[in-house]
């Protein structure tokens, strides 16, 4: 039986995910939740059933300036997103929104409650149990632009259980959350993938265990800064359709080695405030109230957040992680880059879908490839469709995805939006409409 350091001997898990012998009974009452038939029969009352989203997001308006911090939080540099002044010279006329930025700027919305009953069955669910978020499916239908105010709805559509090799039994829940901007247009739609694990079972297995952190060598950052210095977007010169052919590289990209400045840069864009919240003192402590679970005690007594597993290795040890990790959402936004960068300003990129496989621990680097895999046409616009990946510095594929982009012509000329499905219209007027009517209601209150 392995040992820490101070003769207390480890509990089921191997020794790489031993904690500091001070944080192991805290770590153990945090994990001691389990997945129950109970939650998940209650779980399935919630599909089909779409909310109107209450949440505020750092930012609730895509100013030029929550547009510009969300793609350098990313790591993208590309003047279309970040720079006030360029925007005005591309054929949108305006600075517009990195895609992934749509999912995550919300004004709350207002909308009828769910039925007391429904609300008193599904109380408390999965309380205490781990979500990862494993992927996801974005749709687009035009930019966000400089002044959008966004709301969203959201609902489960799909849930499953799943044998999982990071945790034993395992949850996979499929959330829809529609975007619609001030004039009741939908933006986007994007459906998140999310796992739902118990804490001790992750880390009793102990999958990735045997992991060690990264080590760079001069050498290493050679290579790194090599793809590095030949990076940059496509910009206004026209990927014409016409040019494009199956098999194609979409260029190489590296992301990383991933720090926790990277994660601190994340959240400043305006990730990860909402539903739980990163919060401070006073207004903190009412959060802590609001959600105990959410927090577990630190080596020095002090509450802190379950989600500091993204930048404090000890608590990533308690959860089945050798070491702290990223979000699938920024990795999400990083194929989001690659294909951006490739595409160029003139086109518009329909669609992505992507499947986060293996964890992206600190240190970890992310180089990305992808190839052309099909050109058509659809109703009158010329597509071409893309399969991408990223491989870690192990050799380790870590995320894959595909993505649709329509391209210009030169006999055809610029790519336009999709249209936006009617019954999606139709669904999206209803919410806009009924939260038009609250807020009429509200205000003559």
């Amino acid at each position: 039986m392995s040992t820490v350091e101070s003769g207390t001997p480890s509990k089921g898990h191997a020794k790489s995910l031993d904690v500091d012998p001070s944080l192991e009974a805290e770590f153990e009452k945090a994990t001691a939740y389990e997945l129950t038939d109970d939650d998940i029969e209650r779980a399935k009352l919630l599909l089909g059933v779409f909310r109107a989203s209450r949440y505020r997001e750092l930012y609730s308006v895509a100013t030029p300036d929550a547009m510009r911090n969300w793609s350098l939080g990313v790591g993208d540099d590309n003047p279309l997103y970040t720079e006030e002044a360029y925007g005005p010279t591309t054929r949108w006329g305006s600075q517009i929104g990195h895609g992934t930025m749509v999912g995550h700027v919300k004004t709350p919305m207002l909308g009828d409650p769910i039925p007391d009953e429904l609300k008193k069955a599904t109380k408390s669910l999965f309380r205490g149990i781990h979500v990862f978020v494993s992927g996801g499916t974005w749709e687009w239908f035009r930019h966000i632009y400089p002044g959008d105010r966004i709301f969203s709805y959201d609902g489960e559509e799909s849930i499953e259980v799943k044998k999982s090799e990071f945790a034993g039994r395992s949850v996979i829940q499929t959330r829809k959350d529609v975007a619609i901007n001030q004039h009741g247009e939908v933006v986007g739609v994007y459906r998140i993938l999310r796992v739902l694990t118990e804490r001790k079972t992750a880390r009793d297995k102990g999958k990735y265990a045997e992991i060690e952190p990264a080590h760079y060598t001069d050498e290493d950052y050679e290579r790194i800064d090599a793809i590095y210095a030949q990076e940059g977007p496509r910009g206004a010169e026209k990927r014409y359709w016409e040019d494009v052919e199956v098999g194609d590289s979409v260029g190489e990209m590296v992301k990383g080695p991933l720090t926790v400045t990277d994660i601190i840069a994340f959240h400043a864009g305006g990730y990860g405030f909402v539903p739980y919240g990163l919060r401070a003192q006073r207004v903190g402590y009412k959060n802590r109230k609001r959600i105990a679970p959410f927090y577990i005690r630190n080596e020095q007594g002090v509450w802190d957040v379950a989600q500091r597993l993204h930048w404090d290795s000890q608590w990533a040890k308690a959860i089945g992680n050798p070491m702290a990790y990223d979000y699938g959402v920024l990795r999400q936004a990083w194929f989001y880059h690659q294909v951006s960068d490739w595409a160029g300003d003139d086109a518009f990129i329909q669609n992505l879908q992507d499947s986060i496989r293996k964890f992206n621990y600190q240190g970890d680097t992310q180089f990305l490839t992808g190839e052309v895999t099909a050109k058509y046409e659809q109703a009158g616009r010329r597509l071409v469709d893309l399969s991408l990946k990223m491989v870690n510095q192990r050799g380790t594929e870590t995320a894959y995805a595909s993505a649709t982009v329509a391209l210009p012509s030169k006999t055809h000329g610029l790519p336009v939006a999709p249209a936006c499905p009617d019954d999606l219209r139709t669904e999206a007027a209803h919410m806009f409409a009924r939260h038009n009517e609250l807020s009429a209601q509200a205000a003559k209150k």
